[in-house]
């Protein structure tokens, strides 16, 4: 079960891959390496965690000293190369503070590339780079407020509000609601959905519907839906993916999958198909994660020539609440 559980972690929340190691099998990195990430990576995981429990016992409770915090701080740097665009490079931030504790259970969020600055659903692919993407640009500053309901039991809901940084500063305002069903074993059913407006941008609607199982021990199956409106596109899109998620390792994942993405209601057509393959590793002790991303895009206005891309990050997270070992 663990097994499987490591597969699916990477299917739904691909920046997360942990399980319980030996200390002996939990890096690939050398005794010198170590010794200079190790020291930089403490001092801001305890600054994570001081500030975020500061805060919440500040608005909420003495409670805020001991109960589960999700905060955490993930950088990462990413290159790409695509056959049409040549090389790009790009530095992500996401900085997540939970306030548990608080009355109104919220949570600080700074993020350098939010869902409604990643284009269209054929753009977005794998989450490749966008020649008009600006880091700074893209990135807000808001707070959200929590819902207390577990997704699994009922619609977990949550509102949220701030700033594109940029001058002048473009508000927005978002609401996004979840929900996981357990259908007939081993299925398993989840919906993402996400209302939003800019003031510059105007407004959007996307919704993910995510149905999988496991194959095997060491495989998961999953059926992916996208539906997305733009007022900047103006035209309904939507997708349809199926991958495969292969466990190789106790730090490494597989994902291989195919999709295909359509416009327009009136006319509905196919404009493009994309297959890759996503590698991800486990570096160092649930901190460094290093991403092997090739494709194969085939775009209706390229007459469906293939375009190749390819995708290198490293991410490097910092939470001090987990338990790290040196």
């Amino acid at each position: 079960m663990k097994k499987i559980y490591l597969a699916i972690s990477l299917a739904l929340a691909p920046q997360v891959l942990a399980t319980e190691l030996d200390p002996k099998d939990d890096t690939d990195l050398p005794d010198w390496a170590i010794e200079n990430i190790a020291p930089m990576h403490d001092a801001v995981s305890e600054w994570v965690t001081n500030s975020s429990r500061s805060i919440d016992g500040f608005f909420g409770t003495e409670e805020s000293m001991e109960v589960d915090n999700d905060s955490f701080l993930r950088i990462s740097q990413e290159v790409d190369w695509s056959d049409p665009d040549g090389f790009n490079a790009k530095t992500g931030v996401r900085f997540r503070l939970d306030l548990p504790t608080s009355k109104e259970r919220l949570r600080f969020i700074i993020e350098s590339d939010p869902d409604e600055t990643a284009g269209t659903l054929s753009e977005q692919g794998t989450n490749r780079i966008r020649n008009d993407q600006n880091s700074v640009g893209s990135t807000i500053l808001g707070l959200s407020k929590l819902s207390k309901k577990d997704k699994t039991e009922a619609w977990n809901l949550r509102a949220g509000a701030g700033v594109k940084v940029r001058w002048p500063p473009d508000p927005y305002v978002r609401f996004t609601g979840e929900r996981l069903w357990d259908l007939d074993s081993p299925w398993q059913l989840e919906s993402y959905n996400r209302a939003s407006w800019f003031n510059k941008e105007g407004y959007s609607v996307r919704t993910k519907w995510d149905l999988g199982r496991p194959l095997d021990e060491n495989h998961h199956l999953r059926f992916i839906t996208n539906v997305q409106w733009q007022e900047e596109v103006d035209t309904l899109e939507y997708s349809e993916g199926v991958e495969i998620n292969q466990l190789l390792g106790s730090r490494s994942v597989m994902r291989y999958a195919v999709a295909a993405v359509g416009r327009s209601v009136s006319d509905p057509r196919l404009h493009d198909y994309y297959i890759y393959t996503h590698y991800r590793r486990n570096l160092h002790r649930n901190i460094l994660f290093v991403d092997l991303i090739p494709e194969l895009h085939f775009p209706r206005e390229e007459d469906y020539d293939p375009q190749l891309g390819i995708t290198l990050r490293v991410e490097m997270m910092f939470k001090g609440d987990l338990n790290f070992r040196r």
